[in-house]
Parts: C-alpha cells; sequence; structure tokens
C-alpha cells in the first residue's frame, strides 16, 4: 500500500453534514490503517469533485484504486466514473488507475439491513412481525437494475423473518413512494410499521423522511411507526471496505463499464457537468430528466451488479 491511494469516490449531498460524515467516515478508516493513503472525492455537490480527486489520489502514488462509496450503481458508476478514470489515465499516463465495484447490496449490506431492523423491533416493544410491516426505504433511480438490488435486500428480508409484509419504497425518482406503500400495507392489516431507510449517511432527503414519517404518524394515529436512520458508520461497512482494499485492489478489477464502447457510444448524450453546487433536481442535481443506463439499449450485453 505504500505507493498506491485508496481513493473513496462519494455520491455528494446537497446538505453539508452529509458530505462531512463521508470524509469523517475516511478519518476513522485511517486510523484503522494509518499506513494506508486514503483520500476522497465526491461526484457532485462538494468541493473536491471526481476529477480534482483523482488528481490528488494520484500524487507520488504508483497507484490508484477508486472505491465507489456508493450503494446501488446507476449511471454515476456506470457512466461518469469510468469516463473520469479514462481521463484521468491520460492526464497521469505513470500511473495506474484501478475500480472496485461499489457496496453493493450482498451479505454485507443485508447483515446491515437486518442489524437495523432488528433494533426497530426492539424499539416497537418486539411486537408479533405477522402484524409488523416492513420498509426498505432507498434514494431511487432511473436505473432498474439499481432500484432491483432494494427489491433484491427486502426479499432477503422477507426469507430471513416472520414479517408478512415487506416492501420497498423510493424517496424520489421512481415508485412506489413512502405514503403510498404505507397505506397498502395499513389496509393489509398491520399494526407497527418499521421503516429502514437505505442510506449511509445523512442528507437532504433523511431530513425529508423525518418529516414524512411525522406527518403520517398524525394521519394514521392508530399505527406504531418506528423509523431507522442512516448506518455509515456501522462496523459492517468499514469491514467491507476492508475486504475491497485487501481483495479488489489486489485483482485490479474494473467495472464492465470502465472500457464498454456502448457506453463509450453514449457519453455524449448522458455525461453532464457536476462542478455545480446547487440543486439542479429532486435527486442528484440532473435536470435533464433521461435515463442514465441508455447505454445498455445501445446494445451492451454485459451484466452491471
Amino acid at each position: 500500500m505504500n505507493d498506491t491511494t485508496l481513493l473513496l469516490v462519494g455520491h455528494g449531498s446537497r446538505g453539508r453534514e452529509g458530505n462531512k460524515e463521508t470524509i469523517n467516515f475516511a478519518a476513522q478508516w485511517r486510523e484503522q490503517h494509518p499506513d494506508w493513503r486514503i483520500e476522497v472525492c465526491f461526484i457532485e455537490h462538494a468541493e473536491v469533485l471526481l476529477d480534482a480527486g483523482l488528481d490528488r489520489a494520484a500524487r507520488e502514488a504508483k497507484r490508484v484504486v477508486a472505491i465507489p462509496f456508493i450503494l446501488n450503481a446507476a449511471g454515476h458508476v456506470k457512466m461518469e466514473l469510468p469516463h473520469a478514470l479514462e481521463e484521468a489515465r491520460l492526464r497521469h499516463p505513470g500511473v495506474e488507475f484501478v475500480v472496485t465495484r461499489h457496496l453493493g447490496m450482498g451479505r454485507e449490506i443485508f447483515a446491515v439491513l437486518q442489524g437495523q431492523l432488528d433494533h426497530l423491533m426492539k424499539q416497537l416493544a418486539v411486537p408479533d412481525p405477522m402484524t409488523t410491516g416492513v420498509i426498505l426505504l432507498g434514494r431511487g433511480s432511473s436505473d432498474a437494475g439499481a432500484n432491483g438490488e432494494l427489491a433484491k435486500m427486502a426479499r432477503w428480508i422477507f426469507e430471513d423473518n416472520d414479517h408478512e409484509l415487506v416492501d420497498l419504497a423510493f424517496t424520489g425518482v421512481t415508485w412506489p413512494r413512502l405514503e403510498t406503500v404505507v397505506q397498502r400495507q395499513v389496509r393489509l392489516g398491520m399494526m407497527q410499521i418499521a421503516i429502514v431507510p437505505v442510506y449511509l449517511f445523512t442528507g437532504v432527503l433523511i431530513e425529508r423522511i423525518k418529516e414524512q414519517v411525522e406527518r403520517l404518524q398524525r394521519q394514521y394515529p392508530q399505527i406504531s411507526f418506528a423509523l431507522g436512520t442512516h448506518f455509515g458508520f456501522d462496523k459492517g461497512i468499514f469491514e467491507l471496505l476492508d475486504r475491497k482494499a485487501d481483495g479488489d485492489a489486489e485483482a485490479g478489477g474494473m467495472l464492465e463499464c470502465d472500457g464498454c464502447k456502448y457506453r463509450e457510444a453514449a457519453e455524449a448524450e448522458h455525461l453532464h457537468d457536476h462542478s455545480h453546487t446547487a440543486v439542479h433536481g429532486e435527486h442528484h442535481g440532473c435536470s435533464h430528466g433521461h435515463t442514465h443506463d441508455t447505454s445498455h439499449a445501445h446494445g451492451c450485453a454485459h451484466k452491471h451488479d
């Protein structure tokens, strides 16, 4: 690791606290590995964006390992990150740039979500799971594959627990929204509802979720609600990144879209400037209303996890 820089690539939040938490996470990770060189950048809504972060990571390094510090891979991970890596390779020909998988929705994240649910059930005084609905609440994406990853987590939660209803909802971009799913669960007889936000760090959307749940509690006074929170500082997240740094970095893997000719053909239509910090759209600052996975419609046959 002496000549390698690990670059955590966060999504970026319109709220300063979200980016600050990502930076604090990196500081704690450095404390656990004082010999590692760890840098941080963001895709949008931050001072240090992708290009600057890659340049900073390349200083006095022979190898840069970019780690998408993002739960689900949509346009940012599939399109913009590979493009930024290609540009960085041109700017720093003597440095090897590789990228690991994003955090993903595997057994590690499932364990974190299960821990969140266990905590919420205790908060509700351990009610009958058959009358306690569960809602996994994600950010939402125009990428069906990214949304499908959350659906997989909902199914795993259902399989490993006794809850009759385990649903998913999204805070933006796609459907269903939280209010609709709560209404459905109430109609189906749920007496308690546990809401598990699938978010790493705080931000504007986390605050919005709190306001929504407060409104829902007033609308359904007969229902007991328990709301979880973001989980980026969970021990399991640190352990997952340790494995990525040790395993994926040594493997020198790359995203399927890194070097994909179909992605390159779609770049002109999809890539846009993230140097802004103002709010341009509900989800991630893009006001174009396009779908980020159009590269697949152009004939990309490989699978994006």
